[in-house]
Order: C-alpha cells, then sequence, then structure tokens
C-alpha cells in the first residue's frame, strides 16, 4: 500500500506536486480559521504571494518555512532529519570495550613489619 502512494508521488510533476503543496498550504490555513491576510501578516510574506502559492505557482522554499511556522506544523520538517546510525560492528566494538565488572581492589604488598 505503502509503495503505491509513493509512486503516485513520483509519479507527479513539478507542477502538479506545487499544487498539491499548495492545496496543503491553504487546507490547514482554513482549518485554523485564517484568511490569507492574516497568515502572510504572521508569516512575513506579501498576501499575493500566498495566493500564488495556495494556487500552485512555483515558489521560494524559505516561503514554506515561514508559512509552516506560522501555522505551527514546523515539526511536519522531521522527514528531512538525518539520524547518524551506529553499524553492527561499532557497537559491538563499544560494548567489548565497555567494562563488564567491578575491579577488586588491589591489596598492598607492604612488607610485614619486623619484631627486631
Amino acid at each position: 500500500m505503502i509503495e503505491i502512494t509513493n509512486n503516485r508521488w513520483y509519479a507527479m510533476s513539478d507542477a502538479a506536486l506545487m499544487k498539491s503543496m499548495g492545496s496543503f498550504i491553504k487546507h490547514h490555513r482554513l482549518e485554523q480559521n485564517k484568511t490569507q491576510m492574516m497568515l502572510a501578516e504572521e508569516a512575513g510574506i506579501n498576501r499575493a504571494t500566498l495566493s500564488s502559492i495556495e494556487k500552485g505557482v512555483n515558489s521560494n522554499i524559505i516561503t514554506y518555512i515561514q508559512l509552516l511556522r506560522a501555522m505551527k506544523l514546523l515539526h511536519l520538517l522531521q522527514v528531512f532529519q538525518v539520524e547518524q546510525q551506529i553499524s553492527p560492528i561499532q557497537l559491538a566494538r563499544r560494548e567489548k570495550q565497555s567494562r563488564k565488572r567491578a575491579s577488586r581492589k588491589i591489596k598492598s604488598k607492604s612488607k610485614p613489619k619486623s619484631d627486631w
């Protein structure tokens, strides 16, 4: 099922993707009961720019980030976060180097005091 959805996105033209992104912005703007003017002011952009985005006209990625921030939807950008993963070999090396037990206290080998 996921592959079908992914194939749909790959099959879309750039213009169709832009239109889909514009529809997303418009949908969430209306869900938040905001006018274009209100959202544009919150995002620090021109209302005409927002109108163009909602129609699917090419725009700058910074503008989308500003809009997502104003709509409190920045969490959607988490898909772009890269997390470093440790390889199984590195993990095994770290486990090997980690302590397994507490060490014993070393008794000092001092010479016995003589009675002389």
